[in-house]
């Protein structure tokens, strides 16, 4: 039977290194002699070195003791208490990867003839150990040492290890007795575990430039499921239009946000497994993360984390195709980024590649905070020239007295196609959000050769983020000088009264220009004629057409001539002039 045998070289600075409180200066030299042990590179766990832990838990009155070893057979950590409570830091282990295990093993003790519990199998999952070994300890008399005491009699042992695939994250052994569980080879079993792990790792890896994200939702008092599941719809087809893939999306209810973590240790741990179970990579929250709340979360879950808003800068950086918008996009990431060095450090270890990595102001982002309050400083005089230079052509159009009509809406209502199906243009359109970022003019000419201006804008969005409405408010300025506005609405969107009600609001607090505002329900062809009638009822002033299809856009047109009639009377003729910042 192997023994367990000494190690001379292990480090001094090691012996001290108990984990537990409470503990007799007897008890703590018996935890720290357990350094100086060494098992067999190959063997789980030795029949001596079982039966020592056994008598080291009967000792302290048979509190739970947790054992880890590396590959090697070297003890790494000990702890009073389950593996659970005693789980060594994420940034403390040796091997990290979907690939692979940590290297690490688990040998605990417990009272009780039941197998390991969920709290101990979710430490291993979350540890990625090799295996985790449960000895039972039986409380009546076993073994004997010199002068009649009786020591902890290891009655039955337990193994678990993770596995690869399937519908079950781990797997449990019947009870063993210790003699067959300490012949087993470690050795064989890590190196079966982990080709079947590094299989599945590379049938996941099709698309390497992809993100895997799960998307996390807070359920916070007073908001209902409908309301819940609006936001993480809204927030898939974000991440969607960032370039990356949504795997599943994880909710909690609770008051408020933990300020540590925003959900509980508990979902936190759920998320974890998830992570490990999907090979997501990427995790996003449904709210903006404070920079502790980040390094707590991705310290947890061990993959990035980013928050709402850094999805929709990153969307915005892709995006932006001019001059103009690459400048705001900059500007917003910069402003963005400044209050989070602190959290990122200096290294700035994030960058590589991937949402919330991207876009023009990327090479900044190494730049210590002087130097990017000095580049700031430099985008605001930028965007104020561009704010100057878009209020000289709104002049130009006020002389010409053309009526302005901004198209107005909701992200992926339509706007820029509605714009190309009215003054025959190709301005890009897509069904993604945000696929427009900067304002397009295009003239319409109507009938009784009236002339008005369409102005196409960026979409809005609820909650859009503090940095893109600052950074943004040279291109926002086209809606405020309109002479009117076309509210346009995704007639087929499950939540189109909330996002009605979304820019209203946000158009309630622009120092608007006074003028007419009509509301336009788009995509009509995709929805059922009897329900729109309903609608209509509701809406009865409103438009109701189809970009796609041209049904009822003479209608529409019919009231543009009407808002050009009332505005400007003897409109005339303007010539286009290309945008200098367009280039």
């Amino acid at each position: 039977m192997p023994r367990v045998s000494t190690a001379s070289n292990q480090p001094s600075q090691r012996f001290a290194n108990v984990h537990g409180k409470g503990l007799k200066p007897y008890q703590q030299k018996q935890l720290q002699r357990l350094y100086q042990l060494r098992l067999p590179p190959s063997n789980l766990v030795t029949v001596e070195f079982a039966q020592r832990l056994g008598s080291i838990c009967q000792e302290l009155d048979y509190q739970p003791i947790s054992v880890y070893l590396n590959r090697r057979g070297q003890v790494i950590r000990v702890g009073v208490g389950s593996p659970f409570e005693t789980q060594i830091p994420a940034w403390e282990l040796p091997r990290q990867g979907a690939e692979r295990l940590s290297g690490i093993r688990c040998i605990t003790t417990q009272t009780g003839s039941e197998g390991p519990g969920q709290k101990a199998l979710t430490a291993m999952a979350l540890q990625r150990l090799d295996a985790l070994i449960t000895l039972s300890v039986s409380k009546s008399s076993g073994h004997l040492r010199r002068g009649g005491t009786a020591i902890g009699f290891i009655e039955r042992a337990y193994l678990a290890h993770l596995l690869p695939d399937g519908e079950s994250r781990w797997s449990v052994s019947d009870p063993l007795p210790l003699g067959i569980l300490a012949e087993q080879d470690l050795q064989e079993l890590v190196a079966d575990l982990e080709d079947q792990f590094r299989r599945q790792f590379t049938a996941r890896q099709v698309d390497l430039d992809q993100d895997r994200a799960i998307l996390v939702g807070l359920q916070e008092s007073g908001q209902s499921n409908e309301d819940l599941m609006d936001v993480l719809a809204e927030l898939g087809r974000l991440v969607e239009s960032a370039g990356g893939q949504v795997l599943q999306s994880l909710w909690q209810k609770r008051e408020g946000p933990s300020s540590a973590t925003v959900i509980g240790s508990g979902k936190v741990q759920e998320l974890a497994l998830l992570v490990q179970d999907l090979g997501a990579n990427l995790v996003v929250f449904d709210r903006e993360l404070t920079p502790s709340q980040v390094r707590s979360l991705e310290a947890a879950v061990g993959v990035r984390v980013v928050d709402r808003s850094e999805v929709i800068l990153d969307i915005f950086a892709q995006r932006a195709r001019t001059r103009a918008g690459k400048l705001q996009v900059e500007l917003a990431q910069l402003e963005y980024l400044l209050p989070r060095l602190a959290g990122r450090g200096r290294t700035m270890s994030r960058l590589g590649g991937g949402i919330g990595t991207r876009g023009p102001g990327e090479t900044q982002l190494e730049m210590e905070r002087r130097a990017i309050q000095r580049r700031i400083s430099k985008l605001r005089q930028q965007v104020q020239e561009l704010r100057n230079h878009r209020q000289r052509l709104r002049q130009r159009r006020e002389g010409s007295q053309i009526p302005v009509v901004a198209i107005v809406g909701y992200t992926n209502a339509g706007k820029s196609t509605l714009l190309n199906t009215l003054t025959h243009s190709e301005v890009y359109a897509a069904d993604q959000l945000f696929a427009t970022l900067d304002p397009t003019t295009r003239r319409l000419e109507l009938p009784d050769y009236q002339v008005v201006l369409l102005t196409d804008t960026v979409g809005f969005l609820t909650e859009l983020p503090d940095q893109l409405v600052d950074a943004f408010q040279a291109t926002l300025e086209e809606v405020t000088e309109a002479d009117a506005l076309l509210h346009v609405v995704d007639l087929s969107h499950p939540n189109w009264e909330g996002q009605i009600e979304a820019v209203e609001k946000l158009l309630d607090q622009m120092p608007l220009a006074t003028g007419p505002r009509q509301l336009v329900f788009n995509k009509i062809d995709r929805v059922d004629p009897e329900w729109m009638e309903d609608v209509r009822l509701l809406y009865p002033k409103a438009l109701f057409v189809s970009s796609t299809t041209g049904q009822n856009l003479d209608q529409l047109r019919h009231t543009l001539t009407e808002f050009a009639s009332a505005l400007c009377p003897n409109s005339s003729d303007w010539e286009e002039t290309g945008d200098p910042w367009s280039s």
